[in-house]
């Protein structure tokens, strides 16, 4: 595929003064003309990769091997600076001085790459205005998706009563790098994010090319999770219900078995072992495709499941039923990767080898709406919404039939988490959510050799701070203490 470069080829930012913030130097670029220019910037490959996953090492999904593990790429001592900092709950800086931070600044990167397709676009020569006004609705989209991303990694959870005050993440809306830059608060970031999602609803197109192509169904899909992470549950149930309307598809797990001697294509058909799992792009659940960054994204084999996590699969499974999410995607007291069988009894080591959607995909949609269903009073249908789900996950599944709200919820809860243990960064969001949504706190305890790191979920160190690279541009920047 042919790339447009028109120096979106970022270095590092080096702006004046207050202008040092992002990270992002574009050189010498020249604004294309052609509509079609424009399409072919939004298919630059680099845009998919926008999912940060490394967050997973602050949360209680997982635990790291021994310092020198069996399994080696699960063992603390080969992890890198940024997952022992995490994984120790470490106070301060994540990342090295000068040390790539792969998610902050690909986003910014990527936001660059946005706002030259929505400042220019619908002056581009050729092509429709329907077709211009298309091309810079899915840009918005794609701009959304980092400022929500960004501002639930590097901020304070969204909190209505001090979200004006909470400081966000720069909000940058054009590509003028002499611009000055500041830090603006969460509620300006979801304010931005809501105002390009409802500008560019009405212009997405209905029928989808491929898998990374924002259509109508995305923005629903969009909205309903922003809408979920601020509490507005009427809203989130709506949009959520707009998205299925389009696309309410669910794969049947128990079709799939695994492989040994495998990694990639290890999870298979029953029926056929040489066809895999379906990735991002082939997935009929991938409602919009998007994958973790391209360093630091992938977590196949480098963790164990937290004893909490393997419990909360045994809960609410009925007799005689197998989750097929856990036989599937994680390898119980051995591991067949490869031509040797690795041991490690009693542990449970994650490694799926399948390359997931982390966009927005009918899963989501599903817990979404039984989550707004419940918060919102309707028990029946957080139940119906719960019980699709379930049946396509759990082999010999029987429906749940509680009237109990708290019940409900609490269970779809922990279905977010069976479904979602590892996926970008929503563990790490949710446990951030969840102590504004219902006060709710826990300890997070990551063992390793005999001793226990351990941190409360509220605790400040769950907001990942600004890279130090940027920090010695403008050591200015407001940081959160952690």
């Amino acid at each position: 595929m042919r790339k447009i470069y028109i120096g979106l080829l970022f270095g590092l930012l080096t702006l004046n003064s207050c202008n040092k913030y992002l990270d992002i130097k574009p050189k010498g670029f020249t604004i294309p003309e052609n509509l079609n220019d424009y399409k072919l910037l939004l298919n630059d490959q680099s845009l998919v990769r926008a999912s940060a996953v490394y967050p997973n090492y602050l949360v209680d999904n997982l635990q790291s091997g021994d310092p020198q593990d069996v399994q080696s790429a699960a063992s603390y001592d080969y992890y890198d600076y940024v997952k022992k900092q995490l994984y120790s709950f470490a106070h301060g800086a994540i990342f090295e001085d000068g040390q790539y931070d792969p998610y902050w600044e690909s986003a910014y990167s990527h936001i660059f790459t946005y706002n030259v397709v929505i400042n220019n676009v619908l002056a581009a020569t050729e092509g429709s205005e329907a077709e211009k006004k298309r091309v810079w609705a899915e840009a918005k989209v794609g701009r959304a998706f980092e400022y929500l991303s960004l501002v639930n990694i590097y901020a304070a959870h969204y909190n209505p009563a001090s979200a004006t005050k909470d400081l966000g993440v720069p909000l940058v809306l054009k590509e003028d790098i002499n611009q000055k830059y500041e830090r603006v608060s969460v509620q300006a970031i979801y304010d931005q994010v809501v105002s390009d999602l409802n500008d560019a609803l009405p212009n997405l197109s209905t029928v989808q090319s491929n898998r990374f192509q924002a259509v109508r169904s995305v923005g629903f899909s969009f909205l309903s999770r922003v809408y979920l992470y601020q509490g507005k549950y009427k809203e989130a149930l709506e949009n959520a219900k707009q998205a299925l309307a389009v696309n309410k598809t669910l794969i049947d797990y128990s079709l799939y078995t695994n492989k040994d001697k495998t990694t990639w294509g290890r999870v298979c058909l029953k029926t056929d072992n040489s066809v895999q799992f379906p990735d991002s792009r082939t997935n009929m659940e991938a409602v919009w495709s998007r994958l973790g960054t391209s360093s630091l994204g992938s977590p196949n084999a480098e963790f164990y499941a937290s004893k909490e996590l393997i419990e909360t699969y045994a809960k609410d499974l009925p007799a005689g039923a197998t989750d097929k999410r856990y036989e599937l995607f994680f390898c119980r007291d051995q591991a067949s990767l490869g031509a040797t069988i690795v041991k490690f009894p009693g542990r449970v080591l994650f490694a799926p080898y399948v390359e997931f959607s982390t966009g927005f995909n009918t899963p989501e949609l599903f817990l979404i709406a039984a989550e707004a269903a419940v918060r919102t009073g309707n028990t029946a249908e957080a139940l119906s919404f719960l019980n699709k789900l379930r049946n396509s996950r759990i082999e010999n599944n029987k429906a749940l039939t509680s009237t109990d709200p708290k019940i409900v919820l609490q269970t779809v809860l922990d279905e977010r988490r069976r479904e979602m243990p590892f996926m970008a960064s929503d563990r790490l969001i949710d446990l951030k959510r969840l102590a504004i949504a219902d006060n709710f706190k826990k300890s997070i305890q990551h063992p390793l050799a005999g001793k226990v790191f351990e941190m409360e979920s509220t605790d400040a160190r769950m907001i990942l701070p600004v890279p130090p690279k940027v920090l010695s541009l403008n050591p200015g920047i407001p940081q959160y203490e952690r």
